[in-house]
């Protein structure tokens, strides 16, 4: 009889959630650019937001247990995060438009970066030297990969950096909801606030004289996109959040970070863009700066449970 191991089992999930998840994420990546030779990245975020309103109304009245995560509380941290989320959408959708993805998906790496800055001037959480390394290592990757000055320098690819700025903003707010509400409150209330954000817009250029909304324009060929667009809005976070549950940060990271080989490939092979040196070379540094304080930060938790238990154990004697 064959024996099962525990440690395999979990592995194998997390890779496969993972999986799931670098799908989806370079799937929306193809989904936006294809959406926006005809749409404006006002009208491609609804689709998104609209599908997964629609998906979690179908869930809570599948499951009424959930109506009660749905109550309007700490409804100004939901604004505040959503509102910031929504903005660094719209610049990283805009970028994906006019950038090779892999330049993209390098840059939003440094959201890490960001985050452990904001936590040190915000929430007032000590700078380590990894943390402090993340950052450092982080910027080193970002000049290599703008090349500011350089004739290649591309100024959209700061479009990219202030969405990743936003994104931490974004995760720095959600750190304070997770300790008040769940998951699934957070995610409902980032759908219902940003699909009016983005619907505004659209809403407005029609009643204005303008196109009529893009839902009576979606052609045959914009169809997939348009759906494929919705669906992996919600599963790249669901598969992404289910990896985390089914293993340690110090194993999804490192996969997480396959997106960047992936969707350069996919960019090659559909779009035929270069597979530039730099960016991977850039790509590396930020990569090494997020599992340096990964590795650190995971030492001193273990350190931290040590010496609690043992400070338990003393108690006990």
């Amino acid at each position: 009889m064959a024996s099962h191991n525990p440690a395999r089992q979990n592995l194998t999930r997390v890779v496969a959630w993972m999986m799931g998840a670098l799908l989806s994420f370079s799937v929306s990546a193809l989904a936006v650019r294809a959406l926006g030779k005809q749409l404006n990245i006002f009208e491609i975020l609804t689709i998104r937001s609209g599908f997964g309103v629609l998906a979690l109304l179908a869930l809570i009245a599948a499951r009424p247990d959930l109506r009660h995560e749905i109550a309007p509380r700490y409804m100004g941290f939901h604004i505040a995060r959503n509102t910031t989320h929504f903005v660094g959408q719209y610049a990283w959708a805009l970028a994906v438009t006019l950038l090779p993805f892999a330049t993209v998906f390098s840059l939003e790496f440094t959201t890490p970066a960001w985050v452990a800055l904001l936590a040190a001037l915000v929430l007032g959480e000590r700078m380590t030297k990894s943390r402090l390394g993340s950052v450092i290592l982080g910027f080193i990757g970002v000049v290599v990969i703008v090349r500011p000055g350089s004739t290649s320098f591309q100024p959209m690819a700061l479009m990219v950096l202030f969405a990743a700025f936003c994104f931490a903003v974004s995760l720095i707010i959600t750190k304070q909801l997770t300790n008040r509400v769940s998951t699934f409150t957070i995610i409902f209330w980032m759908n219902v606030i940003q699909l009016p954000l983005a619907l505004a817009w659209p809403v407005v250029v029609s009643l204005t004289g303008g196109p009529s909304l893009f839902i009576f324009r979606l052609g045959a060929d914009l169809i997939v996109p348009a759906l494929a667009m919705g669906a992996v809005g919600l599963s790249s976070h669901f598969c992404l959040t289910q990896a985390f549950r089914s293993g340690d940060a110090t194993v999804v990271v490192p996969l997480d970070f396959l997106r960047i080989p992936l969707i350069a490939v996919i960019g090659w092979l559909f779009y035929a863009e270069k597979l530039d040196a730099f960016v991977f070379a850039g790509a590396g540094f930020i990569i090494c700066g997020v599992l340096w304080n990964l590795s650190a930060e995971s030492r001193r938790a273990g350190a931290s449970v040590a010496a609690s238990t043992k400070k338990a154990q003393a108690a006990e004697t």
